[in-house]
């Protein structure tokens, strides 16, 4: 099954007589708040319009613990993740699709969040809400209470020193901007660089000028251009394990497995005594 959906697609499943639950997921990195300004409201934003039927889902408090040492958005508690979601109508026999304000980053961590924790028949609106060109509503929907019980996968997921050892003996991508990736530059966590031997591999490369992925076939190349290669283990990390997401979803396009490391640089950098390489070169 493939991990994204065309909003033609998405169109055409609601029509059906076994049509999927929507959850929006609209989020924003921000850092306003670090400069007293208020920080994007996702609520507020699917108050103002959001795709009929969608349920909202905080990826703040939902789809994540409160920040401390495991990083700044931690794995949730899996009794309020479970909750949310059979809140807003997931079942386990029932296909879910995923939307956010177009970067795909929210989406893709609800996503993954579902796959890791068995939910089978899961993908992501390719484009987000920008490529709907359907009718909005701002009604609030009531869905019947689903029965979706989050059991966490075996693989899949990544601590600090796994994150490590797969920097040394697979592939660990850094899915963050060149500069922070460089430690040009670092508007969040309290050191820059990157964790010793990942690679950098920016999301903005996974997507096209329109915001959609690029094809899996291109995914696919690039991806092996970074080392990617059939069998390797593959790892990916980021700020917060929000953006990483999106790489997984980029590499599952393509075909190819991959692990999160959830607590991801916003974790690493927390622990002075964890090495922190500098520069272009991944050592």
């Amino acid at each position: 099954m493939n991990a994204i959906i065309s909003a033609s697609e998405l169109a055409a499943a609601l029509q059906t007589d076994r049509p999927p639950v929507l959850l929006d997921v609209r989020w924003q990195l921000s850092t306003a708040a670090a400069n007293g300004e208020p920080p994007f409201d996702g609520r507020a934003a699917y108050a103002a319009g959001h795709l009929p039927g969608a349920v909202f889902v905080d990826l703040d408090r939902e789809l994540a613990s409160a920040p401390g040492p495991r990083g700044r958005h931690p794995l949730p508690d899996l009794a309020v993740f479970g909750a949310a979601m059979r809140r807003a109508g997931v079942s386990a026999g029932t296909p879910v699709v995923v939307y956010d304000g177009g970067i795909g980053w929210a989406a893709a961590r609800a996503w993954w969040l579902l796959r890791w924790t068995g939910h089978p028949d899961v993908r992501v609106l390719d484009g987000g809400l920008p490529a709907w060109q359907g009718p909005l509503e701002t009604a609030v929907p009531e869905p019947a209470e689903g029965d979706f019980v989050p059991e966490p996968g075996d693989t899949g997921v990544l601590d600090a020193d796994g994150a490590a050892d797969l920097a040394r003996t697979g592939v660990l991508l850094d899915a963050r901007a060149g500069e922070r990736y460089r430690g040009e530059v670092e508007p969040i966590d309290p050191v820059g660089g990157h964790i010793p031997g990942a690679l950098s591999a920016p999301t903005s490369d996974n997507v096209g000028a329109d915001g959609r992925f690029r094809p899996a076939d291109e995914l696919r190349a690039r991806f092996g251009e970074l080392g990617v290669t059939p069998g390797a283990p593959v790892g990916v990390y980021c700020g917060s394990g929000v953006s990483a997401a999106h790489e997984v979803l980029a590499l599952a396009v393509a075909g190819i497995p991959a692990a999160l490391y959830v607590g991801s640089w916003s974790e690493w950098s927390s622990d002075s005594d964890r090495p922190v390489a500098v520069g272009p070169d991944p050592r």
